[in-house]
């Protein structure tokens, strides 16, 4: 049975002893109608209570029985109550007291409670900030998991929402998607929600569609959790400056909303609650140390867990890192952010297009699998709009080249997993990265050959 449903259940159970208490002031105070009343309202109630139960666990379980001897017990209290005003009050009401006790126990200890989970990733490349928390959810017998991908938009320069987006097509074969159109929140009202955009409409880029901000997940569960779809640096959380220039990421309303928040680190938990607190006022700090959790990100479940042997790899990848002897060549896997685009603008234009005659010249040797981030074109089209077309050509001519690999699928932990060297800009990807023990190389715009 779903906890929501137990619970309901165990509140019919506190509604009968309320009633029972009551036909017992009624019947010693000689108000015999109120007491029949009461009497019909009590086998009312347990019929309801049992359709519910019937409805999880079958016509035939335990708790059934118990209430068709109840409501025979209520039946009988109800036609010595109509005969004889001066009926046993006292006896009546312990003869109920004890059906009570026996139904509430057969509730709590017999009545296996279901938990139900609902995740809802928005773009497929940021499923693994919640893949292992899932998994651990499906495998658990006495839990049901949802993998509902939510819709998302991109943002116009004004703000407006603009293309729409779905990719719900786009998840691992062994993750079963739920269509969010068949997925009745209000009637089901999960147990737990996971989320990974803490945004609501505050993103400049993107939006989910605002049904599914946070604002108004909350309504709908008892327990909305948010796990971030990124890891970050890890900082003291005693160095202010440091702190200063990552408040941002603990101030939005994910954060406010979530019942639990999970974070990377026992360090990033303290900075969250620091950051939280100064906001809100020193008597919050409580609310903050009870909501953080520092149990650490699923992304580096993801990494760790992915073994080169289980990857696919494209053919049209093969024949770029394979020689013609057999052998493989060296993967550099080439990371460019939105924040270094954003930046640098055309100067970061032309320090790629040099990456790529190095890379090009070399390509005997070393193949280059380019990765840029998955909000690049909807970040550039809305901020840098001019900056957009110069960019796409760049794309165009690397694609057509065909000599490296371009990798635009939602699968980032397959770079990962089959690159021997990370080369790039500054991003989460390399807290990630530095996971796997593999050398990493830090991307400069500043160093340009002339």
């Amino acid at each position: 049975m779903r906890k929501t449903k137990k619970k309901r259940a165990r509140e019919y159970v506190r509604l009968l002893d309320k009633a029972h208490e009551a036909v017992r002031k009624a019947i010693e105070t000689r108000n015999t109608g109120i007491a029949m009343e009461l009497l019909e309202e009590c086998q009312d109630a347990a019929i309801q209570l049992g359709g519910l139960i019937e409805e999880s666990e079958g016509e035939n379980f335990s708790t059934i029985s118990i209430l068709e001897d109840y409501c025979e017990l209520v039946y009988q209290i109800h036609e010595a109550v109509r005969e004889d005003a001066k009926a046993d009050a006292g006896r009546f009401y312990k003869r109920l007291h004890k059906f009570s006790i026996q139904i509430e126990n057969s509730i709590n200890n017999e009545i296996a409670t279901q938990t139900e989970a609902v995740f809802l990733p928005y773009k497929a490349s940021m499923w693994d900030s919640l893949e292992s928390v899932w998994k651990a959810a499906d495998e658990d017998p006495d839990c049901s998991a949802y993998v509902i991908p939510i819709p998302y938009y991109d943002k116009n320069p004004d703000g407006s929402f603009g293309e729409a987006h779905y990719e719900g097509d786009q998840y691992p074969a062994y993750v079963p998607v739920t269509d969010y159109n068949s997925y009745d929140f209000e009637e089901r009202r999960p147990d737990i929600i996971f989320v990974h955009n803490p945004y609501d409409q505050y993103n400049r880029v993107t939006s989910v569609h605002p049904f599914f901000y946070t604002s108004n997940l909350k309504k709908f569960t008892d327990k909305l959790v948010y796990i971030p779809y990124y890891i970050l640096d890890e900082i003291d959380p005693d160095n202010h400056e440091a702190v200063d220039g990552v408040k941002h990421f603990c101030t939005v309303p994910g954060v406010v909303n979530a019942d639990k928040v999970i974070v990377q680190s026992k360090g990033w938990r303290q900075i969250y609650i620091n950051v939280m607190t100064a906001e809100m006022g020193e008597g919050t700090r409580s609310i903050w140390e009870e909501k953080i959790l520092g149990l650490g990100s699923p992304k580096v479940d993801k990494v760790l867990g992915t073994r080169i042997e289980d990857i696919e790899i494209p053919e049209e990848w093969r024949r770029i890192i394979d020689k013609p002897d057999g052998s493989r060549r060296k993967i550099i896997f080439y990371n460019t952010c939105v924040t270094a685009l954003l930046q640098h603008g055309e100067k970061m234009l032309r320090k790629m297009e040099q990456v790529f005659e190095t890379f090009k010249e070399n390509q005997e040797e070393v193949a280059l699998l380019w990765r840029p981030h998955p909000l690049v074109q909807a970040t550039i089209e809305s901020m840098r709009p001019q900056l957009w077309e110069e960019y796409r050509k760049l794309v165009e001519k690397y694609r057509e080249e065909g000599w490296g690999i371009y990798d635009d699928t939602p699968d980032m932990n397959r770079a990962i997993v089959l690159s021997d060297g990370y080369y790039g800009d500054a991003s989460s990807i390399v807290q990630l990265y530095e996971k796997t023990g593999k050398p990493i190389m830090m991307q400069d715009v500043e160093v340009l050959n002339e």
